[in-house]
């Protein structure tokens, strides 16, 4: 069964020198983008974070500070990778709790606002936990028959997640052969902040973590003002503190 696009599908995989949203910062970025005519485009390049890379991020991808020492900041690339993926879905593997998280931060960072809104969010990683259990690397090995070469290269991650997709959707026929239908199998098409600070419940946006934890956004912004204030002065990632200030605006000062 052949994937059926309506529109672009943008894979995306990111190199970086942690695993904090708000602190670390991508070394090497690439996008593998499927139009519906089945043309493959790549646009890859290594960042340099204008950080340390540590050694522990160093031993897992193979990017040093000497590799990125005369690459682009990501604010340099920011708005030609924006450019790149404007029109389209998006996909990875563990993007939606990772990637694509990381990514906002750096648009954020770079003074670009790149909205989710009204694209589809595939994360092909929830699909194979949820019928397999398994890592990339095995997934690749189960699905496709083939080894990972070259892993933790962002670019071989990214085309080796597409391929995945394709051979999911011929073992598996209940997930549907279209975008729409496989983020609404993985449940979630419905992302508030990629933090998971604040989720929906019947709709309704509530906090997820806390003392307020199961309370509509709304309520909590209205008796306890305060609680906004204190979370744009903390440790939070620029998405939430993004989505908390576009709720604020939206149902309590009535802005548009």
């Amino acid at each position: 069964m052949k994937l059926q696009l309506t529109r672009p599908l943008a894979f995306i995989d990111l190199e970086t020198t942690g695993i904090n949203i708000s602190l670390d910062r991508i070394v090497e970025i690439a996008i593998v983008k499927i139009s519906p005519d089945g043309t493959k485009l790549v646009k890859r390049k290594l960042i340099n974070p204008l950080m340390p890379i540590p050694k522990a991020a160093s031993d897992i991808h193979g990017i040093t500070d000497e590799m990125v020492k005369d690459a682009p900041s990501f604010k340099q690339v920011a708005n030609e990778f924006k450019q790149f993926i404007d029109n389209c879905d998006i996909a990875g593997y563990n993007s939606n709790r990772f990637d694509v998280p990381m990514l906002l931060e750096e648009f954020l960072r770079a003074g670009l606002d790149f909205s989710i809104d009204g694209k589809k969010m595939l994360d092909v990683q929830k699909v194979f936990h949820m019928m397999e259990q398994r890592t990339l690397s095995a997934a690749y090995k189960f699905y496709c028959n083939k080894t990972l070469e070259g892993a933790h290269s962002a670019e071989h991650d990214a085309t080796a997640t597409w391929e995945v997709l394709e051979a999911q959707l011929e073992k598996y026929n209940q997930i549907g052969n279209t975008v729409e239908s496989i983020v609404k199998f993985t449940g979630e098409d419905d992302i508030v902040d990629f933090a998971r600070r604040f989720i929906k419940d019947k709709g309704i946006e509530v906090f997820n973590f806390g003392k307020h934890k199961g309370k509509p956004v709304v309520q909590v912004l209205k008796e306890e003002p305060q609680y906004y204030d204190w979370m744009m002065k903390g440790d939070f990632p620029m998405n939430t503190k993004q989505k908390l200030t576009e709720i604020l605006n939206r149902t309590v000062l009535k802005k548009v």
